[in-house]
């Protein structure tokens, strides 16, 4: 898979990394879609209610990924950006089952 066709992920040993914005204090907890950042890169828009302290919103953010895709919470992690709006979070599993999840989600990332 190149960068244009895995658009907000890329497989890694054992699962994926998908690239995030996350925007805490939000009115629920979802997922907004794909945009991409002024340098090109992809990224899945997330919100979620809970506030950046104490990584509140870093692990509401992985039980929201976790309940998206349909795989237990202990498979998401945020490996980067822990203090940062721009994340990227390792879903381990099955590369390809999991990249086809976030990829039919594109749009409307139910």
């Amino acid at each position: 898979m190149n960068a244009e066709a895995t658009g907000p992920l890329r497989p890694c040993k054992g699962g994926i990394e998908v690239f995030v914005r996350l925007t805490p204090r939000s009115s629920g907890d979802t997922l907004d879609g794909v945009a991409t950042t002024g340098d090109g890169r992809s990224h899945i828009r997330a919100r979620v209610r809970a506030v950046p302290e104490k990584g509140a919103a870093n692990a509401a953010l992985e039980k929201l990924l976790a309940r998206s895709l349909g795989v237990p919470v202990s498979s998401v992690t945020v490996i980067s950006g822990t203090s940062s709006r721009l994340k990227t979070v390792r879903i381990t599993g099955d590369p390809t089952a999991l990249a086809e999840a976030v990829l039919a989600g594109r749009d409307g990332c139910a």
